[in-house]
């Protein structure tokens, strides 16, 4: 019989997290996570030979007289806890020490394998008391269990999966940190990678593993955020990006690396740096290629695909990916999204607004220009599509998508691609100023409505003689954000823009408009002033304030 398939059988105990075809209601935690059941992915392979299978029979008969006889979980206290640690470190010094003497010889140290896997099935019981998991750290028992990845996987990771649960560690943060700190110091997260590369999809249990396995990183960065760095140097990000790119049939555990890599790329220059260096945009552009003619068959699928736009547009805020992604004709490949009007036109917008964003994106906005782009960009401008209730996206998203798309070319363009851009604007009798006015009208209306509402509460406050804090005032800005504030700012950016640009009758054409429905360049000047004082988070001061002089010479002329 082969040694590393009796090593890696667990005996089935019942997932704790059920997945679809498993039989059984999934539980909330399954819920929670937005569909991502695994598939059932093919039963345990028999070898084909006669003795093999009577190994596997005496292995089932087993653990099954086992399972018959396993009393019923006791409450634990310390004492207890205490207890099961050492019978498990016995256990599994006992089990090293026979595998150590009989390396070729799988049934003298069987029994051992069995015992061992019954106190680690006992032990997801200190899940219930994440309090005592200093117990764990003192009696080393993280240490062995660490250990003990190379041969009862599947059983270890259950267990560590269990211990932390994202909700037991918020029971006990002193516990948690203690555990987290440990496995860390252990170098958890390079053994689990290691495990996983040991693992064979094909088998159902092994699937499992990997999908805990995934859990348990998930639930260690949504309790520690800053060891998102540190597990993806230990080969996390590696090991991700080959999964996603691995040619086999879409399941909930290419689903689940999606999601670890969105969440490893959130807020963090160095995994984004990271992800560059080995190529990651072009594995992101080549499995987001699939999405430009095909819409994804299931909510599973589409959920996956905007894990992965979510993934780009995070790596782009990272100067050196946007020239990755000039390179490995992302600017392409979004364009065609645009135009074949599929589920990923509305990510493709969000990924172009990235890319071209900011004096970083001035190399994209020539390119997008010089491959026909503003035929692209200008009739989404023109008109919102009705279409984008599928993908969950809002008027207000897209309206914002696209003008700040044409800010950053207005921002960036020098030369012949400027005056191409600015020609746009002129064309069909200036139709495009007749849509930007009418725009700066719609969102100037919510804007002002929500500053009404937001002024009485102001007075109702002072009334009741309340102090406005620093957090009332965030409170009230970022309902004049979601109210369109930023939408309109982008706005009147093009007006002036345009309005400064030398050619008459966009200029006349604007102010026109203005005269008409009763607007006013007050409004847009205080406008442009809060947009500029807003502007360059996270740059220098030097480009701050050369930013902020630049818009303020455009007001000044408006």
């Amino acid at each position: 019989m082969d040694v590393g398939e009796l090593l890696n059988y667990q005996p089935d105990r019942g997932a704790k997290r059920p997945r679809q075809g498993d039989g059984g209601a999934a539980g909330g935690d399954e819920e929670s996570r937005g569909g991502k059941q695994q598939k059932g992915q093919g039963g345990f392979e028999m070898r084909n030979t006669e003795e093999q299978t009577g190994d596997r029979k005496k292995i089932l008969e087993k653990l099954m007289d086992r399972d018959e006889e396993e009393p019923e979980a006791e409450l634990v206290d310390e004492s207890s806890m205490k207890k099961m640690i050492l019978t498990f470190e016995k256990r599994s010094y006992k089990n090293q020490e026979l595998r150590i003497k009989f390396p070729d010889n799988p049934e003298k140290f069987m029994e051992s394998e069995l015992d061992l896997n019954d106190i680690i099935q006992e032990m997801h019981v200190i899940a219930t008391m994440p309090d005592l998991y200093h117990l764990l750290v003192e009696l080393n028992s993280v240490h062995s269990l660490l250990g003990l990845l190379t041969h009862v996987a599947i059983a270890v990771v259950d267990l560590l999966q269990e211990l932390t649960d994202i909700d037991t560690l918020n029971e006990s943060e002193e516990g948690a940190e203690v555990l987290i700190d440990a496995l860390l110091e252990g170098q958890v997260v390079a053994l689990l990678v290691q495990n996983m590369e040991r693992l064979d999809e094909q088998v159902k249990e092994e699937a499992d593993g990997i999908y805990n396995t995934l859990a348990i990183v998930e639930n260690m960065a949504e309790f520690r955020p800053g060891l998102c760095a540190e597990a993806a140097q230990q080969g996390l990000m590696q090991w991700l990006l080959k999964r996603i790119k691995a040619k086999i049939p879409f399941d909930g555990n290419k689903l689940y690396c999606s999601e670890i890599l969105a969440i490893l790329l959130q807020n963090n220059d160095n995994t984004r740096e990271l992800l560059g260096e080995m190529d990651g945009i072009d594995v992101l552009l080549q499995q987001l290629s699939v999405f430009k003619r095909h819409n994804p068959s299931t909510a599973e699928e589409q959920e996956m695909m905007e894990n992965l736009f979510d993934a780009l547009c995070s790596c782009l805020m990272l100067p050196s990916n946007r020239d990755r992604f000039l390179r490995g004709e992302g600017l392409q490949l979004m364009n065609l999204m645009l135009r074949e009007k599929k589920m990923s036109r509305t990510s493709a917008l969000k990924v172009l607004d990235h890319g071209m964003i900011g004096p970083e994106g001035a190399d994209n906005c020539h390119k997008f220009v010089d491959i026909l782009g503003l035929r692209t960009i200008f009739p989404l401008f023109m008109k919102t599509p009705k279409k984008m209730k599928k993908t969950g996206a809002s008027e207000k998203e897209h309206e914002e998508h696209v003008c700040s798309i044409i800010a950053s070319m207005l921002r960036n363009l020098k030369s012949q691609q400027r005056s191409r851009l600015l020609t746009k604007f002129t064309e069909n009798d200036c139709e495009k100023v007749d849509r930007l006015m009418e725009l700066h009208f719609k969102y100037l209306e919510a804007v002002q409505q929500a500053d009404k509402r937001i002024e009485g509460e102001k007075h109702e406050m002072v009334r009741r003689g309340e102090i406005l804090d620093d957090g009332m005032e965030d409170e009230f800005y970022l309902r004049r954000l979601d109210a369109g504030l930023f939408v309109l700012q982008l706005i009147c950016y093009i007006m002036v823009e345009i309005s400064n640009s030398g050619i008459s009758q966009l200029q006349q054409r604007v102010h026109q408009i203005l005269n008409l429905r009763g607007g006013s360049v007050k409004v847009v000047r205080h406008t442009m002033r809060e947009y500029a004082e807003s502007i360059g988070d996270g740059k220098s001061d030097e480009f701050k304030e050369a930013e902020r002089k630049r818009i303020m010479d455009l007001v000044d002329n408006f």
